[in-house]
């Protein structure tokens, strides 16, 4: 049982690492069926965009499927065209565009992946070359070869064409090749990326290590309770509501958090040295007690300023972007 708790402990630790390896082998495993299936090259002037409309409007249509099913899009979104706070500094505008190129890059694993998939494949590389009429690529691949390489070059992807046969291998291998190194480029070129950022980021990090693991933590268990407490709170309202309609009765009293609570634990925040504040309910909680304890002293206190926690890549609930 033990062994299971570990393992299910590391699963729950590392789930935004294996949702992105999970969309990666989903979106290759994609590519795999459409390459088989559904790609068939026509062999003709159609040949290049035929092959880019496969290779690109599939990426795209991830990318903006990245985009939508975040719920941390439409928090950023929701109310900054009405709301002047979220569009009234100068902070809070780039701390937005930080988070938004964050989207982004959470957006672009699944679009890369099927190109990097789809380049390493060759598949749609294959067709789109041969129908890609350009004087150098010609005479590089015809070199040395027969008069009619040049006039059967778009028929080679269906074996069509009336060139010998250890001709069109020779030629399909070498564009298979290309596109295998450019796939293998574009993979590495990401990979080297990734680290580097990473590296930066982790080294302008105003928080250690171990307490970047805390708040990682404690997002994760407030996000969580968010959810448990949101939908114990909204069935709870539900049921009074439901219950005075149909009693005529009057309803009981329960106290729910006010439109400025919600915006003010919607907003976004950023990092101080002097405050710590590892999410926006955290930020609005200590500032309710401070205010409590002004209200209750002659006192004068001073409000906390707004704060900023590294802001994590989450996708689940994302309350706190």
């Amino acid at each position: 049982m033990e062994k299971y708790r570990t393992v299910l402990n590391l699963v729950l630790k590392q789930h935004a690492t294996l949702g992105y390896g999970f969309l990666a082998l989903a979106t290759a495993g994609g590519e795999q069926i459409f390459s088989v299936v559904v790609f068939n090259c026509p062999c003709n002037s159609w040949n290049f965009a035929y092959s880019m409309v496969f290779l690109l409007v599939p990426a795209l249509v991830l990318f903006l499927l990245g985009y939508f099913i975040s719920s941390r899009t439409w928090k950023l979104c929701t109310g900054c065209c009405i709301n002047q706070v979220k569009h009234s500094s100068k902070i809070i505008i780039c701390r937005g565009i930080k988070i938004f190129v964050q989207i982004t890059v959470g957006a672009l694993v699944a679009p890369i992946t099927w190109i990097s998939v789809a380049l390493l494949n060759g598949t749609f590389s294959e067709c789109g070359m041969c129908g890609y009429y350009n004087e150098y690529l010609l005479q590089t691949l015809c070199n040395n070869k027969s008069s009619d390489c040049q006039s059967n070059f778009f028929k080679l992807p269906c074996g069509h064409s009336t060139l010998p046969l250890p001709i069109q291998e020779d030629i399909l291998l070498t564009i298979r090749a290309q596109s295998q190194v450019l796939g293998w480029s574009l993979i590495a070129a990401i990979v080297v990326f990734a680290l580097t950022s990473t590296c930066i980021l982790r080294c302008y990090s105003p928080v250690s290590f171990l307490q970047l693991q805390f708040w990682k933590t404690y997002k994760e268990k407030e996000n969580e309770l968010f959810e448990q407490r949101s939908e114990e709170h909204a069935k709870e309202l539900a049921e009074r509501n439901l219950k005075s309609f149909f009693e005529s009765e009057e309803p009981q009293e329960i106290k729910t958090p006010s439109r400025a609570a919600w915006e003010e634990i919607s907003l976004l925040y950023s990092f101080s040295r002097t405050e710590e504040y590892y999410s926006t309910i955290h930020k609005y909680a200590d500032r309710k007690a401070d205010n409590t304890r002004t209200s209750s002293s002659t006192i004068h206190m001073d409000v906390p300023a707004v704060l900023d926690f590294v802001d994590g890549n989450k996708n689940s609930v994302d309350s706190h972007v």
